[in-house]
């Protein structure tokens, strides 16, 4: 249901008014992962830009909490998150599992849950040939604390996100986190090939909301107010820097 807090928060987006980050997560551990060896040097020269800490901070990660990622692709937070829940929590990783490296599944034996991809079954859409119709999506799991995906909701088609954001309300237990980054396409702007890996902050958030999520808070850690929102997040005109939207929303308690 779409109630007072939740238009209070959505008129916020609009207005550009973001809300305090959610420090309650373990600074230490996740600073440890971030530092981890099993990261590449690479792989820590985005840091700066994708900013891991605070991001974990403001969707308030605990190193005791149950949690999956959506389309892992390469590991690039799977890896931090794996080394904050081992021992102490658990990672379940789902969908688009194909693109991780045979590094990362190594070192994920024995404290990673790999998702099978049969229980996702999709084809490729007719609005481009890296968009996703999927018409099943089960993770036959329960009781999660947090569901991650970031820059990935662009890849699939609306019919296929409302599908995947009830997977995640079943899967979650009740006020759980449900996090979402993705590149920023203008509001209600028409999809276009040339910059189809975006997609409309406003509609991602009716969606999750139809789903019955309530929007908690959204941050601008992610704004760039250099990308003006006309090319594609990878053009080099905006050196594969895009203005991104970061959304918090939790599934009731009630």
């Amino acid at each position: 249901m779409f109630n007072g807090r939740c238009l209070a928060l959505a008129l916020l987006v609009i207005m550009g008014i973001s809300l305090p980050y959610d420090a309650s997560a373990s600074d230490e551990r996740i600073q440890k992962s971030i530092a981890s060896d099993i990261r590449t040097a690479e792989e820590k020269l985005r840091d700066s830009r994708r900013k891991p800490l605070e991001t974990l901070q403001f969707f308030g990660l605990k190193e005791d909490m149950k949690v999956l990622e959506l389309f892992p692709g390469g590991g690039w937070y799977t890896k931090i998150l794996g080394n904050v829940l081992k021992g102490t929590g658990e990672l379940h990783l789902a969908m688009g599992l194909n693109f991780m490296s045979d590094e990362v599944k190594a070192w994920g034996q024995g404290h990673l849950n790999y998702v099978s991809e049969d229980n996702h079954v999709w084809q490729r859409s007719k609005m481009h040939r890296f968009i996703r119709y999927y018409d099943k999506i089960e993770f036959g799991l329960a009781d999660l604390d947090m569901v991650l995906t970031f820059r990935n909701m662009h890849n699939m088609t609306p019919q296929s996100r409302m599908l995947l954001n009830r997977e995640v309300y079943k899967s979650l237990k009740p006020g759980g986190i449900y996090g979402v980054i993705d590149h920023t396409r203008r509001h209600m702007e028409p999809y276009a090939v040339e910059r189809w890996r975006r997609v409309d902050p406003v509609r991602i958030i009716k969606e999750a909301l139809d789903a019955g999520f309530e929007l908690e808070a959204w941050s601008d850690l992610h704004a760039r107010a250099e990308d003006g929102l006309i090319y594609d997040s990878v053009h080099p005109a905006i050196d594969k820097y895009s203005d991104r939207f970061t959304l918090k929303f939790r599934k009731p308690t009630r």
